[in-house]
């Protein structure tokens, strides 16, 4: 257990940091989901920038690589081309 008040705080506050990152990863899988899932290029073509900057949040906070969001875009960007 923790000794000090400090290292205490630092476990709460990567705990309530964990969970915002865990949560903001999850929704932007989901997101990723349902995009690939659909089917009509003009509702792709709308959601796709969306998923786009949740990617790019993702990115920039550092809780997914940025060679990955690089990846992700690219892909999706093509997928959604293809439609």
């Amino acid at each position: 257990m923790a000794n000090h008040k400090s290292a205490l705080k630092r476990i709460r506050s990567n705990e309530a940091k964990r969970l915002r990152n865990k949560y903001q990863h999850k929704t932007t899988r989901n997101a990723i989901k349902r995009l690939r899932d659909l089917t009509d290029k003009k509702a792709a073509e709308q959601a796709f920038p969306s998923v786009v900057s949740m990617i790019d949040k993702l990115a920039k906070r550092n809780i997914i690589h940025s060679n990955k969001a690089a990846n992700l875009k690219s892909n999706l960007s093509k997928f959604v081309a293809s439609l």
